[in-house]
């Protein structure tokens, strides 16, 4: 079997704030989604690129937490035991 899934990343900008938003599309991409949000300190200059990719990181990281407890949400349904998944 073949499976391919897409990360879309999407940036939302404020003055002092990146959020992003992960999701996944593709054949049977689970529904689910991260969230990511970086916060200029007020001293530091604007950089969209370091607010981007901080948002990302975390989105990032959100998202694979999200897919992990659906996973483990999968196996608990299947086996009727608590499910020990380590991230």
């Amino acid at each position: 079997m073949h499976n391919h899934w897409i990360v879309d990343l999407n940036f939302e900008e404020d003055e002092d704030r990146t959020t992003c938003t992960a999701s996944l599309s593709g054949f049977s991409a689970p529904g689910v989604q991260g969230l990511g949000v970086a916060r200029r300190n007020p001293d530091d200059t604007p950089d969209a690129t370091v607010g981007e990719e901080l948002a990302a990181a975390r989105a990032c990281s959100n998202l694979a937490h999200e897919l992990i407890n659906k996973a483990a949400t999968g196996i608990e349904v299947r086996t009727h035991e608590r499910a020990h998944l380590i991230f």
